[in-house]
């Protein structure tokens, strides 16, 4: 008999919800899934409700939803959109058990079931077998986790490591977290790796005089509808220096962050860089600009030189993971 599970990724930006069954024997199948974005909608429930009228489908044996926040007795405030998400109000909407989870742990169960070929590996590395596992993944914020090992099997601990102090490693990102500091006193990691912070990066460039931003740049990125893409976009076609100097040094951070997280995870089965932003940037990623900060740790180089790093191409990881948790935790 198969169970109907409602599975949700819920990000800062953007919302996919998908129907998927699940039976021992074939596993999980997907029926129908819908992207949204979030700023056309007050809350979660409209989101459901317009999914459940765009495929037609509501029968349901269960639901989990991932989503980019803390959760902590089964309620997310999220941070970079302002919803108040709850277990039992959920629960009671759908009429049947629900599961919430943080975004990075949903996506941590997903890499479970990914096939080959949805991961590149930035470093092949040698894995500890039945040792640690560690997860990045920068969009509208960051989000980090780390999938532990035990006697009981596979334990995924969630994070807030995304809001953590960022560490200025030369006297650029000094600079940088001076000019950051001045807008908003505290400046975590991800003030710099997200969206928002590709653009937080440029902007610094621009301001510092340390590059110029000529006329026809400027006039492009006032019309843009994303800076941050916008930037991207310009420094892989290499038609603009200051976006090409700004992805580098968002890059270089990102590694550099990375390494922190496998490093205080002692993560030597493998770091996994998931998000929307890795597979947009994924030349940047591949120049070894992201393994040379990586590994640059001092006397644990040599250890974070062994660790393999591989970047999550399918962007329905989290959704997969969501379904394969409660698909596991039914009751």
């Amino acid at each position: 008999m198969s169970e109907y599970i409602l599975a949700g990724d819920i990000g800062g930006t953007k919302t996919n919800l998908g129907i998927y069954t699940w039976n021992k024997q074939a596993g999980i199948s997907c029926l129908a899934e819908a992207g949204y974005l979030n700023r056309g909608y007050s809350g979660i429930d409209m989101i459901i409700d317009q999914f459940f009228a765009d495929t037609g489908r509501r029968t349901l044996d269960c639901a989990c939803f991932g989503a980019a926040g803390a959760v902590r007795k089964g309620l997310c405030i999220m941070p970079n959109l302002g919803w108040r998400l709850e277990e039992t109000a959920l629960s009671k909407k759908l009429g049947v058990q629900v599961a919430l989870l943080n975004d990075l742990e949903s996506t941590a169960h997903g890499i479970a079931v990914l096939p080959a070929d949805k991961l590149i590996s930035l470093n092949a590395g040698v894995p500890d077998a039945n040792a640690n596992m560690a997860l990045i993944a920068a969009g509208t914020g960051l989000g980090e986790a780390i999938l532990m090992h035990t006697k009981h099997g596979l334990h995924i601990s969630a994070s807030e490591g995304g809001h953590a102090d960022f560490a200025p490693r030369d006297e650029d990102e000094i600079g940088l977290w001076r000019y950051l500091a001045s807008r908003f006193g505290h400046v975590s990691v991800e003030r710099l790796i997200s969206g928002p912070g590709l653009y937080s990066i440029y902007a610094f460039l621009r301001d510092s005089g340390r590059l110029p931003e000529p006329a026809w740049l400027r006039s492009k990125m006032t019309a843009a509808a994303d800076a941050s893409a916008t930037i991207a976009g310009l420094a892989l076609q290499k038609e603009s220096p200051l976006c090409e100097a700004a992805l580098h040094r968002f890059v270089s951070i990102y590694g550099a962050e990375a390494g922190n997280l496998t490093l205080k995870s002692l993560a030597t089965g493998g770091l996994y860089i998931g998000g929307g932003i890795a597979p947009r940037i994924l030349d940047a990623l591949l120049d070894k600009t992201f393994i040379t900060a990586f590994q640059d740790k001092g006397r644990f180089s040599q250890l974070l030189s062994e660790i393999p790093v591989n970047v999550i191409l399918e962007p329905k990881t989290a959704l997969l993971g969501a379904a394969a948790y409660i698909s596991a935790n039914i009751e």
